[in-house]
């Protein structure tokens, strides 16, 4: 489970969406949100958008690996497809916060892999924000307000690279994924196929 975190308007998204684009290997985690569609985004490919009750059904029943509230909406992952994926033997791309990647970790930290993004600047990440022109000026306010505080959390993370320039992370998040699908413990049949080689195959 490869997960992506950053404060808004830092790069994870477009990051996430071009490392599916070119790695075949590797399935996106839809999450689903309480908060409305923007502009472009399509249902059960950006999000799984439903409403307050249904998350709450989710959560009750256990449907959720991690869920948080992040400016008044709810978003969560659901189990069911992640679990499916990690049994076909399918790495899984987590687009999510810290607190949802805290969650992960007490369910599943030994096949957990965490990334932060990092924008240059504080200035630069308030320049994006504005640039999308997805939120209004006042929740582009509250998301440079909270992010601060997001970016306390890097520590938490195996991994963290400072999105100067979107060709290099993107080639740096494709080193760590290379990397850490090369540990021996994630190489399944490995055993089989040394064995294999001392017996002269």
């Amino acid at each position: 489970m490869l997960v992506l975190s950053s404060p808004s308007g830092a790069g994870k998204s477009t990051i996430s969406r071009e490392i599916l684009a070119a790695d075949p290997e590797i399935d996106m985690s839809v999450s689903v949100t309480t908060r409305p569609r923007r502009p472009g985004e399509v249902d059960g490919r950006d999000y799984h958008f439903i409403d307050a009750t249904d998350f709450n059904l989710m959560v009750n029943r256990g449907e959720l690996l991690e869920h948080a509230k992040v400016f008044g909406n709810y978003y969560g992952t659901p189990k069911g497809p992640v679990m499916e994926a990690l049994r076909r033997g399918r790495d899984v791309l987590f687009d999510i916060d810290w607190q949802g990647t805290q969650q992960l970790a007490e369910h599943a930290a030994d096949d957990l892999v965490r990334v932060f993004i990092l924008p240059p600047s504080t200035a630069e990440l308030e320049r994006r924000l504005h640039t999308r022109a997805q939120d209004s000026d006042d929740v582009v306010a509250q998301r440079m307000a909270k992010a601060a505080d997001e970016m306390s959390h890097y520590f938490e993370y195996d991994w963290v690279i400072v999105n100067r320039a979107l060709q290099d992370s993107l080639e740096q998040v494709r080193a760590i994924l290379t990397s850490e699908r090369l540990r021996r413990r994630r190489q399944t049949g490995l055993s089989d196929f040394v064995k294999g080689l001392r017996e002269g195959q």
